[in-house]
């Protein structure tokens, strides 16, 4: 192997590094942002990288598509779980699972 194939392969796996942590922070921001809106706390203060795919964006363009899980407590003493779905760099899905049963639906969606 040329030592600038080499090279290359170690540029292209620290870019590909770089844009995972970017999109992980998007995630995240997103989840809390999810949370403060429906009064619960995020919990463990991270997600979860469950899915990866290629889908085609609004502009018609190919985008790595992100599904991030996270957990959050309305009272501190159980776990429900939430998702928080990119495409690209935009959040297209938040969702939240109920957190009372005094919620006429049983999902609480940001969009």
């Amino acid at each position: 192997m040329s030592p600038w194939l080499a090279l290359a392969a170690i540029a292209a796996a620290l870019g590909w590094w770089w844009l995972s942590m970017r999109a992980r922070e998007a995630a995240v921001g997103a989840a809390r942002s999810a949370c403060r809106r429906f009064s619960v706390q995020l919990l463990d203060e991270t997600v979860a990288l469950r899915r990866l795919r290629l889908a085609r964006g609004r502009d018609g363009r190919m985008h790595l598509w992100r599904l991030y899980r996270f957990e959050f407590s309305q009272t501190g003493g159980e776990r429900y779980r939430g998702h928080v779905a990119l495409l690209g760099g935009r959040l297209m899905d938040a969702h939240l699972e109920a957190v009372s049963e005094d919620d006429p639906p049983a999902r609480n969606r940001l969009q």
